[in-house]
């Protein structure tokens, strides 16, 4: 199979959207996304660019509410409370991190669970581990799922190693794919002997967050690997890369997502799938 392309993914995402949308808008409903940013962060530009991109290819909508980065945390709690009251604005991506004269536990425990988009309420996070189904997981541990599969990756009976614990990525995916009947083993830092861990597994999501930190000593031939890493590429090259030595990896296993166009690629279409669920309960 060699590189599973994040690009396809996202592309059969938005074909679906798009009718989803369609159908909304025919009810008088259009899916809005709410984006609250604090300054000009180049890599909160950068995404809020590509979310408005998909939100407009599919037919969705977008508010930005840019407020200074030097804001007070009343006048951020003030936009939070406007996009919760809007009934007009379906979801809400708020990004992060925020600058340090904001607590983040306050600000993400003011958005209400059903607004947010990308997992980052308690709320949110509680309904993955009780698979409620409240609330949406964060976009990029849910793009691991959505990849495999599309590509037919089937995670029932599995072994899955999960290189990394962030709140963010590894716990949320590790729940994910117990969903999907997958045994799931969580290692980080401090395990001990980590290729002979991922070699023991049918699938791998790297999630560490070190450029080039993972080589081909760490898997077998027939496995898939989901590379979830985007980092500045090490010693002053240009451009990005993942977790994973993709080139010294990809002659072995049987799959691997590319960096960039894997995951990433699919996160942003994700979170408009989110958007849309989100006006689909709002319209009933």
């Amino acid at each position: 199979m060699g590189l599973l392309s994040g690009k396809e993914v996202a592309e059969a995402l938005k074909a679906q959207m798009a009718k989803d949308v369609e159908a909304l808008k025919a009810k008088g409903v259009t899916p809005t996304l709410g984006i609250i940013r604090m300054g000009e962060e180049p890599n909160d530009i950068s995404y809020e660019k590509g979310a408005t991109k998909t939100c407009e290819g599919v037919g969705a909508a977008v508010k930005v509410f840019a407020i200074p980065r030097e804001a007070s945390q009343d006048e951020l709690l003030k936009v939070i409370k406007q996009v919760n009251e809007d009934k007009a604005i379906h979801g809400v991506l708020l990004f992060r991190p925020l600058p340090k004269q904001i607590n983040d536990n306050v600000a993400r425990a003011a958005l209400l669970p059903g607004k947010d988009m990308d997992g980052i309420t308690d709320g949110s996070m509680a309904g993955i581990y009780s698979d409620s189904g409240a609330g949406f997981p964060p976009c990029t541990a849910e793009s691991v799922i959505k990849i495999l599969d599309h590509y037919k990756v089937d995670v029932a009976g599995k072994n899955v190693v999960v290189l990394g614990r962030s709140t963010v990525i590894g716990k949320p995916v590790s729940m994910l794919l117990l969903k999907k009947n997958g045994t799931v083993t969580v290692c980080h830092s401090k395990t001990k002997d980590l290729p002979k861990k991922t070699q023991e597994a049918d699938i791998v999501v790297v999630a560490m967050g070190r450029a080039w930190s993972v080589d081909k000593s760490y898997f077998k031939a027939g496995q898939y690997v989901i590379d979830v890493g985007v980092n500045a590429k090490p010693n002053g090259e240009k451009g990005t890369c993942g977790d994973v030595k993709t080139e010294e990896v990809e002659p072995i296993v049987a799959g691997i997502t590319p960096v960039p166009g894997g995951v990433g690629s699919v996160t942003s279409a994700n979170l408009v799938c989110h958007v849309i669920e989100a006006a689909k309960v709002a319209s009933v």
